[in-house]
């Protein structure tokens, strides 16, 4: 292929092979025309030879007063005569063709394909033999020289469109490597012609090392070859779906959803007429994806349990009084503060749920009022009192001397310190301790929830705020819908516009803190804005 120049700029044009051959093709009928020449020459010079013969022969004649070789010799004077003119004649002719081949070859080969070579070629005459000649010789240059301006524009047009495809080829090239998603393609003979580096990286092989290109040598993963192979050969055009799993570290398996479809071939068709092609593969990694749907469904699992604990119990004590097993009036009671105990239970549990729908939604009925915190934190420590007493767990109470006024809602900022209470209670082993400290920093106040449970690492810090998730050594400990501290979050940051952050040990314990505005900085706020009132709550994370 010829070299490509710069974008844009002419290439120079090539002299074809044929205007190369024209002059050396005029130079040797010229060479031709001089060799007649020199042949009449020569039988010119016989003529005048016989012509002296002659005329000697006439001189001697006249001397002997012999009339025969007198005759004689007027005869040749005669034939030497005529044999002179057509000399003359013949040098004419060839030294105008010699003239006519001489321009033509000189001529601008534009001219004889524009039919402007006419005009500047001398004319011969009707009778000069080598006319016919010239005019072929002419036609055929013009001919010639038309072929190859069209055969120019040809190259350069196919230059163009060459340099067009290449310019392509490195576009997709780049597109591709620049794709998160690994992308590998097979033709009709099931070799891979294409894989990025996340294809290579992910299916282990680099194919501009590799001494095969057979799919089954590359790849190593049954289902994808199956995929793959299976598509390539369906007579038609398809597209098929799947997920494949791959190991990963110990432990460790990573999901992809694949997109299989055929692609066109570089053959046409088989030899039986069969149209033919390869296809391209697309994998995304969904293993995010496929640990949320495990979260939901555990989620889902954990919410069940909690609705049907209560359940079960308000159904068992309905039926006892159904039955009239409470014979009298304090039993009765006793039974009807166990059914009122679960139903607020159940009635917590969905509050929960549907706060946290709120608020992610993005609306969430809130009644903000001046409050103290220290008020707030004494009633959560009083709601989980009998769970920590039930664990032997010793519940410390360092709240701030001071008055620690902040704008708040009272239920939802309960909920959260009660959430944070419970969730330390939960994982802190038997005989521990929790304590919850409340102080004033500035325009700002704070309150902290501190144990001595099994502590979280650094990785679980990052996600423990996440809907759902739940630490695994863990699980064990207690059971839980892994909403607790993602609803605490919510309200903290999103409703009371502050920040809740961990610090934690393995081994040691957790600090979870929670800073919020002081009353005086929301004075303003809290003058102008109504005691309830919906309020659209923009998540800030």
């Amino acid at each position: 292929m010829p070299k490509l120049g710069r974008a844009g700029a002419r290439m120079p044009p090539v002299r074809p092979q044929i205007l190369d051959v024209a002059p050396a093709l005029v130079n040797a009928l010229m060479n031709h025309i001089r060799t007649c020449t020199t042949l009449a020459a020569l039988a010119g010079g016989s003529a005048l030879v016989a012509l002296v013969v002659c005329l000697l022969g006439g001189f001697t004649a006249a001397a002997g007063e012999s009339w025969t070789y007198l005759l004689i010799a007027a005869g040749t004077m005669g034939a030497t005569a005529c044999a002179g003119a057509a000399l003359w004649q013949v040098l004419r002719h060839e030294r105008a063709a010699m003239h006519y081949f001489d321009r033509l070859s000189r001529i601008d080969p534009h001219d004889l394909t524009t039919g402007t070579a006419s005009a500047e070629l001398p004319t011969l005459e009707k009778t000069n033999p080598w006319r016919a000649t010239a005019e072929r010789l002419q036609r055929s240059l013009a001919d010639a020289c038309r072929r190859a301006e069209e055969a120019e524009h040809t190259r350069t047009s196919l230059e163009v469109r060459a340099r067009r495809c290449m310019v392509e080829h490195e576009q997709i090239k780049a597109v591709l490597e620049g794709l998160a998603e690994p992308v590998i393609a097979i033709d009709d003979f099931d070799e891979v012609v294409l894989a990025n580096s996340c294809a290579e990286s992910l299916l282990g092989f680099d194919l501009d090392q590799a001494p095969e290109r057979a799919l089954d040598k590359l790849v190593r993963c049954e289902e994808l070859l199956e995929l793959l192979t299976d598509t390539r050969r369906r007579k038609g055009p398809l597209h098929r779906r799947g997920e494949l799993k791959f190991e990963g570290a110990p432990g460790v398996e990573n999901w992809y959803s694949v997109e299989v479809q055929t692609i066109p071939s570089s053959r046409t068709s088989t030899d039986s007429g069969e149209s033919t092609h390869g296809a391209v593969a697309v994998l995304r990694e969904i293993s995010g994806h496929k640990d949320a749907q495990k979260r939901i469904a555990e989620f889902v699992s954990a919410v069940s349990h909690e609705m049907k604990t209560p359940l079960t119990g308000i159904r068992a004590y309905v039926e006892l009084l159904a039955d009239g097993d409470a014979e009298d009036e304090e039993t009765r009671e006793e039974f009807l503060q166990v059914i009122n105990s679960q139903a607020s239970r159940l009635q917590r549990l969905i509050d929960n749920l549907l706060n946290l729908a709120r608020i992610e939604a993005g609306v969430v009925q809130v009644s903000k009022e001046p409050q103290s915190l220290n008020e707030l934190m004494e009633e959560s420590l009083g709601v989980v009192q009998p769970a920590a007493e039930a664990k032997q767990i010793v519940l410390q109470s360092d709240l701030s001397p001071m008055y620690l006024g902040v704008l708040a809602d009272q239920d939802m900022l309960l909920q959260a310190a009660i959430n944070l209470l419970s969730n330390a209670i939960k994982y802190t082993p038997e005989g521990g301790r929790v304590t919850l400290r409340s102080r004033m920093n500035g325009p700002e106040v704070t309150f902290e929830v501190e144990d001595t449970g099994v502590g979280l690492s650094p990785e679980d810090c990052q996600k423990i705020f996440e809907k759902f998730y739940r630490v695994r050594k863990d699980e064990k400990m207690s059971q839980g819908t892994g909403l607790g501290l993602p609803l605490a979050r919510h309200i903290v940051e999103d409703v009371h516009s502050g920040s809740l952050t961990v610090e934690s040990e393995p081994g040691v314990g957790s600090t979870f803190r929670v800073v919020l505005p002081g009353a005086a900085q929301l004075t303003a706020a809290s003058s102008s804005s109504s005691s309830s009132s919906d309020l659209a709550i923009r998540r800030s994370s």
